[in-house]
C-alpha cells in the first residue's frame, strides 16, 4: 500500500481542499464488557439467586399444596353430588402407590378402573394426619343418596415431600357431609396439627 492511499484512508478530505483543511476519520470503540464486569455481574446474580431460591421453594410448595388441597376438596364434592343425583352411594378414595397421591370417585362397593385414578402433583404426600377410613392400602369417605357421610367423619392432610411445616387438610367434618379445608396450626388440636 502506497504512502498515499494510507494518507487517505485516515483522512477524509473535502474534495478540492487543501491538504491542511482534511479531518481525521472518527472511530467508533469497540463496545463490550470487560472480564472483571461480567465476573461482578455473575457474582451479584448468584448471590440474589441464593438469596431468593429458598423463597421461592417455599412459595412453589405452598401453590403446589393448595393445588392439591382443591383438587382432594373438588374430589370429595363430586363424590356427594353423584350419590345425590343417582340415590347411590359414591365414595372420594386416596392412594398412595409408589409415593404419589391419586384420587378417584366411584360408585362405593366398586373398585375403580385404573384409568379412574388421577394424580396430585409428585411433590405432594399423603401426611401421617390423615384419618380418613382405611381398607386396602385406600382412604375413602362415603356419601349416601342425601350427601350426608356414609361412615366415618376424617381428614385427609397434605404436605410437602421436601418437609417443612406446611400442610393444608380437606376435612370431613360433620355427618350431614360438610366438608372444609384447613392449613398448618402451631398449636396442636385433637392430636392434629391441620385443622
Amino acid at each position: 500500500m502506497s504512502q498515499q492511499t494510507k494518507h487517505d484512508s485516515t483522512r477524509r478530505c473535502i474534495k478540492g481542499a487543501i491538504a491542511s483543511h482534511c479531518q481525521p476519520v472518527k472511530r467508533s470503540p469497540i463496545g463490550g464488557f470487560t472480564l472483571l464486569e461480567l465476573i461482578v455481574i455473575v457474582v451479584i446474580i448468584s448471590i440474589l439467586f441464593a438469596i431468593m431460591a429458598p423463597g421461592w421453594t417455599a412459595f412453589l410448595n405452598v401453590q403446589r399444596l393448595n393445588g392439591g388441597q382443591e383438587q382432594v376438596l373438588l374430589a370429595m364434592r363430586d363424590a356427594q353430588s353423584r350419590a345425590k343425583q343417582s340415590r347411590v352411594v359414591w365414595q372420594a378414595s386416596f392412594q398412595n402407590p409408589n409415593g404419589v397421591v391419586q384420587w378417584a370417585i366411584h360408585p362405593a362397593g366398586t373398585t375403580p378402573a385404573p384409568s379412574l385414578w388421577r394424580n396430585l402433583d409428585s411433590a405432594i404426600q399423603m401426611d401421617a394426619e390423615t384419618t380418613l377410613q382405611q381398607a386396602g392400602g385406600v382412604r375413602r369417605v362415603q356419601f349416601d343418596h342425601e350427601g350426608n357421610v356414609n361412615g366415618q367423619l376424617g381428614r385427609l392432610t397434605l404436605s410437602g415431600k421436601m418437609g417443612g411445616k406446611v400442610k393444608r387438610c380437606v376435612i370431613v367434618s360433620t355427618l350431614l357431609g360438610a366438608i372444609r379445608t384447613g392449613r398448618e396450626r402451631t398449636a396442636m388440636q385433637d392430636g392434629k396439627y391441620c385443622y
